[in-house]
């Protein structure tokens, strides 16, 4: 099953660790663009430039063809892509660019094409998933690592929603241009629903993510809670949780990447009087796990921005740091104070504590 296809995956080829090694079609998609496509003001030095980029994509350009382009945002754009076209290309592979991009600490590649790397990787990944069902919920958990999320909860569910798509409906009601003009004429068009994705709908799923459409929710709650009356409260595992499946995601990502096998299950909470390393999976979970190891004062708004919590342990004790093999490493994820959950997966890569460098 094809799916995602904005990140380009079928125009790669995989080397001989399984990494990724772009073609001349993946680079084409670049140029296809809005930040390098064509416009009816492009000057004939920019239309040439283009031209000649569509037929030889890995073509030298100088900068002196570059200082003919009249548009100084052009030049600007065509700069950034061709800098990240030859490192891209000197990495020799999308795993090892991405590696050493975050590794040396300067990362001068824009989000736009690091988020398109990490879903052509992911892509890869989850071609191994385990059935249909399972599929669609790894893959939709594999979203929250490259698009960011709008957090919100409903009826004592947290819920995730793809920040951009539902920014969108909630402008356009899910009709283009037409809801967008009725909300500008001040009239309410009827909304598209939204689904929360269950194994009731998984084919749903993945016709959107044949499209390239982001709509599904993904429902990351531990546990459900129901109100018996007198004071009594019963509580469940929640069976449609999306957070298993993100473990899973970050489990081979790991793997892939580092080379090193981890086990991830979601957590409550830490009781571990040892705890002695953690990740934030994201800046708010960074700080907050970093303030509660110090036995900081953490407020309740932001303890309730704590998504989940997650324990990490290593299959091999001996790959980690000598000072804590054998213990757990805790992760975290939590949203902003806006509620938008921006997962950076480059953190699990840079932080866990390794015996050797990866």
């Amino acid at each position: 099953m094809d799916f995602w296809p904005g990140c380009g995956y079928e125009h790669l080829s995989h080397d001989e660790r399984g990494w990724l090694r772009p073609g001349d079609d993946w680079w084409r998609l670049f140029l296809a663009r809005p930040e390098l496509a064509l416009v009816e003001e492009s000057c004939a030095a920019e239309r040439a430039l283009h031209a000649a980029l569509l037929e030889q994509p890995t073509r030298k350009v100088t900068g002196e063809r570059l200082a003919r382009l009249q548009d100084a945002d052009a030049r600007e754009n065509y700069a950034v892509f061709l800098r990240f076209r030859e490192a891209l290309l000197a990495a020799g592979s999308l795993q090892a660019f991405y590696l050493s991009l975050f590794r040396r600490g300067v990362v001068d590649t824009p989000p736009l094409f690091i988020d398109l790397l990490v879903q052509a990787m992911l892509r890869g990944l989850l071609d191994a998933c385990p059935g249909v069902e399972a599929g669609a919920f790894e893959a939709r958990a594999a979203e929250l690592l490259f698009r960011p999320q709008r957090i919100s909860l409903q009826e004592g569910r947290v819920l995730a929603a793809d920040r951009d798509a539902i920014d969108l409906l909630h402008e356009t009601a899910g009709l283009g241009d037409l809801g967008r003009l009725l909300r500008q004429a001040q009239l309410q068009p009827r909304a598209m629903d939204v689904e929360v994705l269950t194994e009731g709908n998984v084919a749903r799923y993945w016709d959107g993510a044949q499209a390239g459409r982001h709509h599904m929710l993904l429902d990351l709650t531990h546990e459900l809670t129901q109100d018996l009356g007198h004071g009594l409260q019963f509580h469940v595992r929640n069976a449609r949780s999306g957070l298993p499946a993100l473990a899973r995601v970050l489990e081979r990502w790991v793997a892939h990447l580092l080379g090193v096998q981890v086990r991830i299950e979601p957590v409550q909470r830490i009781d571990d009087a040892q705890w002695r390393w953690h990740v934030g999976l994201d800046a708010e979970a960074t700080a907050l796990l970093n303030d509660l190891y110090e036995d900081r004062p953490v407020d309740d708004e932001r303890r309730q921005r704590l998504i989940s919590l997650f324990r990490l342990d290593f299959a091999d004790p001996a790959e980690m740091h000598p000072d804590v093999a054998g213990r757990p490493v805790y992760l975290g994820l939590a949203s902003s104070a806006e509620g938008v959950l921006r997962l950076k997966p480059q953190n699990l890569l840079l932080n866990l504590p390794l015996a050797r460098a990866s």
